[in-house]
């Protein structure tokens, strides 16, 4: 009997991005269920009060997930500076993850 293979995607609870705060855009997200995770920036949000009720309500904003997000970003950016690592010339998947590892360790030992 030949094996069926199901089909294994999983996508998380929230997907949390990270670029642009304007209502079009997170009106475009909030039917497929992507979590905004930036702040609103300051002019955006005096708009919103100047125009009363009919600015609608403020966005949520999440200060841990903002914090994670950041030093994910400040991660990536460590590992951008070893150039292997940013040119993805590698020429398999376990090769790629084992210098994923040493820079990790050498970045995490540091100065």
């Amino acid at each position: 009997m030949a094996q069926r293979w199901a089909s294994t995607r999983t996508y998380p609870s929230d997907y949390l991005i990270v670029g642009d705060s304007s209502r079009a855009v997170r009106d475009d997200l909030r039917p497929r269920g992507i979590r905004a995770v930036i702040p609103q920036p300051a002019d955006q949000a005096a708009h919103h009060k100047r125009r009363g009720p009919a600015g609608g309500r403020p966005p949520a904003f999440d200060r841990c997930a903002y914090k994670q997000r950041n030093t994910v970003g400040r991660c990536i950016n460590h590992h951008k500076q070893w150039r292997g690592l940013a040119t993805l010339y590698d020429r398999t998947a376990t090769i790629r993850l084992a210098a994923l590892h040493i820079a990790g360790i050498i970045i995490w030992s540091g100065p």
